[in-house]
């Protein structure tokens, strides 16, 4: 017990010089913008059909399931403004971002624990460069920026397959089911949701990148770290979450 508690506080501390190296190393120059660019290509590219898979069924599913309890109350009419408000305040952003956590932190996890256990990262500093800043900077910025990117995407593509899932049963025209949305949606409604999804990404990239980062030798250590990247994040993502909700709570 005492070993699994010192191994916590250890690896709190050693995350927390990671984080603060991270804010260092942010506004040193020289900027690797077209790694950061290729890193915000591959994050969004590689995520974006199982988001756009998981958004679509999310609101249809949502829809089809909420439509029975709302026929009882006689409030079938408010379907899609709560199916909406659901998806965008709660659902997608979170169901999003363990996706993200699952498909993005393993990958960046097992990446650079192969480079670390190659010694690629040793060869990097013997040639000058920042390992660092190329390698980790770039991929925490890309996953912050595409994160809430992908989270607006779900959000509408979640919508859309409310209007489907709607229209199973019912007939409703696309633009009259959008003016419902819009209608009963709030910009406080919207805010929180987005603001949380930078958190989101951030931790997602920097615990994904330190798992990784300090891989041991071995190639073991490769799948070790890429499966602790998503344990860590999927949990991180889950306390942030609640956390958000309970400060949206007293602020607004």
């Amino acid at each position: 017990m005492t070993t699994t508690l010192k191994n916590i506080f250890t690896d709190t501390g050693n995350m927390a010089l990671f984080t603060a190296r991270f804010f260092r190393e942010l506004f040193k120059p020289p900027f690797q913008i077209n790694e950061f660019l290729r890193q915000c290509y591959a994050v969004g590219n590689k995520s974006l059909p199982l988001v756009t898979i998981t958004g679509f069924i999310m609101g249809l599913v949502l829809t089809i399931q909420s439509r029975p309890t709302m026929a009882k109350f006689g409030a079938e009419t408010w379907l899609p403004s709560m199916v909406s408000l659901s998806i965008i305040r709660e659902i997608a952003p979170v169901i999003t971002a363990l996706i993200c956590a699952g498909k993005i932190a393993s990958g960046i996890g097992a990446e650079l624990g192969s480079m670390k256990v190659t010694e690629q990262i040793d060869a990097m500093e013997v040639s000058a460069i920042n390992p660092y800043k190329y390698l980790v900077v770039t991929r925490i910025l890309a996953t912050t920026l595409m994160v809430p990117i992908l989270v607006l995407y779900a959000d509408l593509i979640g919508i859309y397959g409310g209007y489907i899932g709607y229209n199973i049963h019912g007939n409703i025209s696309l633009y009259r089911y959008f003016s419902d949305v819009f209608e009963h949606l709030e910009f406080l409604d919207v805010l929180p949701a987005i603001v949380k999804t930078f958190f989101f990404g951030f931790f997602i990239g920097l615990i994904g990148c330190y798992k990784g980062f300090n891989a041991s030798n071995g190639t073991a250590s490769v799948g070790i770290a890429a499966n602790s990247a998503v344990v860590s994040a999927s949990l991180s993502i889950f306390i942030i979450d609640m956390l958000a909700v309970q400060l949206t709570d007293l602020l607004f």
